[in-house]
């Protein structure tokens, strides 16, 4: 069942008011569903965008007791020099991979498809778009990390994405993923992808979440980068 999309429900969608010409694929993080990721986009919605936030499969998580919980991939443990799920990590990439052709296949091209994620999603998102030969529209990733970071800059080789817009958000006071974990990232992707497409905000006093000014930021972020096109 780990890893099969097809063990977990139907993504949380929100339409587009009209016909959708781009979408964002939203990744939750640890334990969570995408529906209040889905309420999220919600208030932050453009007409022409389709907004998609899957939910992750249910599978025992190392870092909590083995207890199953919705996880995109293991987490054994989260400093920087924990052990990393390399099989899983791998596996939920290309699950993401497949909601992008299912995208494609639906008409809206991949140059207009921003993948994002918080946490855990976001981390899934970085790792995706790093290595996917579909070239996508922006990356959103929220208090995360990028996982298996000393296979990069190799890793990305085939990549469509190095010049990809990045929006990267921190709370200034996280406690499950220090703000130092989102400033190593920064520092390593602009070894990935252009320095210039890497635009990283962090959030004073916001902890292991998000907050108005973010939403706002990112849905600034969605509409520069997924403009209406008629």
């Amino acid at each position: 069942m780990c890893g099969n999309t097809m063990s977990a429900p139907l993504p949380a969608i929100v339409p587009a008011a009209r016909k959708a010409t781009a979408a964002v694929i939203f990744l939750h993080g640890l334990g969570d569903t995408g529906h209040g990721w889905a309420e999220a986009m919600a208030s932050i919605k453009s007409p022409h965008v389709k907004y998609i936030c899957p939910h992750a499969p249910i599978m025992p998580v190392s870092l909590n007791m083995n207890m199953a919980m919705p996880s995109w991939f293991d987490i054994i443990g989260l400093s920087p020099d924990a052990q990393e799920d390399e099989a899983g990590i791998k596996r939920a990439a290309e699950n993401v991979k497949a909601l992008i052709d299912q995208e494609i296949k639906n008409g809206i091209p991949s140059n207009r498809i921003i993948l994002g994620g918080f946490s855990q999603g976001g981390a899934l998102s970085l790792y995706t778009a790093l290595t996917t030969q579909q070239k996508l529209a922006g990356v959103v990733a929220l208090s995360c990390w990028l996982p298996l970071r000393s296979s990069f800059p190799q890793a990305a080789a085939n990549s469509a994405n190095k010049d990809v817009a990045v929006l990267q958000c921190h709370g200034e006071s996280d406690p499950l993923v220090p703000l130092m974990f989102g400033t190593l990232t920064s520092e390593k992707l602009k070894t990935i992808i252009s320095p210039a497409n890497i635009n990283f905000k962090t959030y004073s006093g916001l902890m292991h979440s998000s907050c108005n000014q973010e939403m706002t930021d990112i849905k600034q972020f969605i509409d520069k980068q997924l403009p209406p096109v008629n």
